[in-house]
């Protein structure tokens, strides 16, 4: 294994991460000169290997035989001795139990079962959107963007409407942060008060269930067995980060770049960029999870490179979906790309149970912004997150002009 060469940064720190584009020529060296890279370990922390082509990355996401994500999917976890969640909790669970908890939990992500919720998606975008307008503006980020995919979560797990600010606020802290000065273990006590939180209402569900994702876990068998209380909490720790994150920070990269690319937000709001493909673009762009890991359970021949049985592999999925090989002109921002192959919402076994959701909430706030929004500006300096596995921003501020003429009601 050789060292990792001058040109490559420290991709476990933060920082590294922070300045928007600021690894776009890192990730071509290593497509086109060292696809499998790898990266030198800590003082108390082991080394991984790097994949950055999308063949690669994607080839990977669907082989659950020889890369188990039960040794954790992320650095954060990885790097420490793996995720206490392996084995309970989907994201980082493989095998048959896999597939039964994932059949499960796909009855209440089903087109059907979300009728109502993308109806509610829906008029809640057009509502927060025409109040954006006549106040003039808003935070698009705190205003706007971290309402919709939380609420829309809240409604499939039945979360009281007075917890979800609290929810909001655990969320933002358990994976990543405003600032770089994270007051030692805040992430971990978010992660906790979550996991507690949730506790006590499984264990409510239990005696009261309803028709929501909780009381389904709860009372319904993965396969053959009934989930304890931890893996239902573990469960709804997951779907409540997943069903946030994406979706949230896609929608906010999305309207930075429409308030930048004139080109593009004339697309948009004329249609010569339909909403689907407009919505995978989006997808690509932001890439709000910059990376996924496994673990390498036997001995894997890749360009010339061993991945020994036990070493710690990442998947970085903002690399393949800029990958030249894929995507022509990939730097570009193009609402009307097709096709449109990217990683955002996974690939294989571990495709992302709520993608079909999340494409909902993108599509109707792109909808909402194109039916009411005349012009978007930018008017003041955005703030981004702070992490090694999530990017994007926390706060967007922007003045919104309404369209000429009349507006629609939201209602309708």
């Amino acid at each position: 294994m050789t060292s990792a060469p001058a040109t490559v940064p420290d991709l476990t720190d933060p920082l590294t991460h922070l300045p928007p584009d600021g690894l776009d020529e890192v990730w071509a060296h290593l497509r086109r000169e060292d696809p499998v890279h790898w990266h030198p370990g800590g003082t108390d922390t082991p080394g991984f290997w790097v994949l950055t082509r999308h063949a690669d990355v994607s080839a990977v996401l669907r082989d659950s035989t020889r890369f188990t994500s039960e040794r954790g999917n992320v650095l954060a976890t990885m790097l420490h001795g793996g995720d206490s969640g392996a084995g309970s909790m989907l994201a980082v669970t493989d095998g048959p139990h896999h597939t039964a908890l994932r059949t499960l939990l796909l009855k209440a992500f089903s087109p059907r079962a979300l009728e109502g919720v993308v109806r509610q998606v829906r008029r809640t975008s057009r509502r927060l959107v025409t109040e954006a307008l006549e106040n003039g503006g808003c935070d698009f980020a705190q205003d706007i963007a971290s309402y919709v995919p939380l609420a829309t979560i809240c409604d499939l797990l039945a979360v009281p409407e007075s917890d979800r600010e609290y929810i909001l606020t655990l969320t933002k802290s358990a994976l990543a942060s405003d600032y770089a000065s994270l007051q030692e273990g805040e992430d971990r006590l978010a992660r906790a008060e979550l996991l507690m939180y949730f506790h006590d209402l499984v264990r409510h569900r239990r005696l009261h269930p309803g028709t929501d994702a909780i009381s389904l876990m709860a009372t319904e068998p993965a396969g053959s067995t009934l989930l304890d209380d931890d893996a239902v909490v573990l469960n709804c720790y997951s779907l409540i980060m997943g069903g946030d994150e994406t979706s949230r920070l896609s929608m906010i990269g999305a309207v930075r770049m429409l308030a930048h690319d004139a080109g593009q937000w004339q697309a948009l709001r004329e249609g010569t960029a339909p909403l689907k493909e407009a919505t995978e673009e989006v997808l690509r762009w932001t890439t709000p999870t910059l990376h996924f890991g496994r673990a390498a359970t036997d001995d894997v021949e890749l360009h010339g490179r061993t991945i020994a049985k036990g070493d710690l592999v990442t998947l970085w999925l903002c690399a393949a979906n800029r990958d030249e090989r894929v995507f022509t002109d990939p730097h570009r921002f193009d609402l009307a790309r097709t096709p449109n192959k990217h990683l955002s919402l996974g690939y294989g076994p571990h495709f992302c149970l709520g993608a079909y959701l999340g494409r909902v909430e993108i599509t109707a706030m792109l909808d909402a912004l194109r039916t009411f929004v005349g012009s978007i500006e930018q008017t003041g300096a955005e703030q981004r997150i702070y992490s090694n596995f999530l990017t994007g921003m926390s706060s967007l501020p922007v003045s919104l002009s309404p369209r000429p003429g009349p507006l629609p009601a939201w209602q309708e």
